[in-house]
């Protein structure tokens, strides 16, 4: 009985990983697993080893990311947006 559920649970999280790679939702994988008749205990168990197995596979940053920020200027007036205030649209 346990190495069946073993079993299943590791063909759902293989199943969960390669539709994750084809672009799916984890959450439509949820429900799609749910409908075809397998319980929520075994899904949530198979997304929650995903989630740990992924993790354990993603390289880990050694230097932290540099974010900039910049502003860019237009080159003549034309370019800029000029918002009128409502009462200047209704009155001219």
């Amino acid at each position: 009985m346990f190495l069946k559920k073993s079993n299943q649970i590791a063909e759902i999280t293989s199943y969960i990983k390669k539709n994750l790679r084809k672009g799916y939702t984890k959450e439509s994988l949820r429900w799609a697993l749910i409908d075809q008749g397998y319980s929520k205990f075994e899904v949530e168990r198979s997304l929650k080893r995903v989630d740990e197995e992924l993790a354990a596979e993603a390289p880990i940053l050694k230097t932290k990311p540099e974010i900039r920020h910049e502003i860019i200027e237009p080159k003549n007036l034309s370019d800029k947006l000029i918002k009128k205030s409502f009462w200047k649209k209704i009155f001219g």
